[in-house]
């Protein structure tokens, strides 16, 4: 039974993650930029986030949800703004500076996790889905039955990283093919594609 749990949860970290949005133009940019640890601590930041917002829908905390879907316009318009932002610092970016800057500071990797975690927070609508998710797969998450509902949380966090895992790693397998005028170019497309996101998730939103 726990193993089924772990399975299903396993399974629903997967369906959300899978969606290639801005969060994941992002961890294959860094991993092509700098390296696979950058992408993959880019991918548990927003696995943990995943993780922290199953929790929120699983234990359907109610207070939560309504504060998030009493103020959602101003947590759109400040989520639009921050991926802007997100691209046009991509879009700008120069991947020759970059990496001779990646290679004298050394690892970064925690940083490239807090800021994909603090990115992916700043974007609490996203509990909505995992509120639609756990009501399509009959799950719920219950404080009377503590252990089942940690190997749900925990299947839901491995999943989702596993995803992060696979895609950084393939990304990986061909950066070295990539030179800097490739990488300068996917930089603008990369930019360009979650600006774009931006805009046109926040229109859908405001105006579905």
């Amino acid at each position: 039974m726990e193993l089924e749990l772990i399975w299903k949860g396993f399974i629903i970290g997967i369906a959300v993650s899978v969606p290639l949005g801005p969060i994941g133009m992002l961890c294959i940019q860094r991993t092509v930029n700098k390296n696979w640890r950058s992408g993959m601590s880019s991918g548990l930041g927003a696995a943990t986030s995943d993780t922290i917002y199953a929790i929120i829908a699983g234990f359907s905390m109610t207070m939560i949800i309504d504060f998030i879907t009493a103020h959602s316009i101003y947590f759109e318009i400040s989520g639009a703004i921050i991926l802007i932002l997100l691209g046009l610092h991509i879009f700008k970016s120069n991947p020759s500076q970059e990496l001779q800057k990646f290679k004298k500071k050394g690892s970064t990797y925690l940083q490239d996790y807090l800021f994909t975690l603090l990115l992916t927070v700043s974007n609490p609508m996203a509990v909505f889905v995992f509120i639609a998710v756990f009501a399509g797969s009959g799950l719920a998450l219950k404080l009377s039955a503590p252990i089942k509902s940690l190997m749900i949380i925990t299947g839901v966090f491995g999943g989702a990283s596993s995803w992060w895992f696979v895609l950084t790693g393939l990304v990986n397998l061909f950066r070295h093919k990539i030179n800097l005028h490739m990488l300068w170019w996917a930089n603008k497309i990369v930019g360009i594609m979650i600006i774009v996101f931006a805009v046109a998730s926040f229109i859908y939103l405001r105006f579905d």
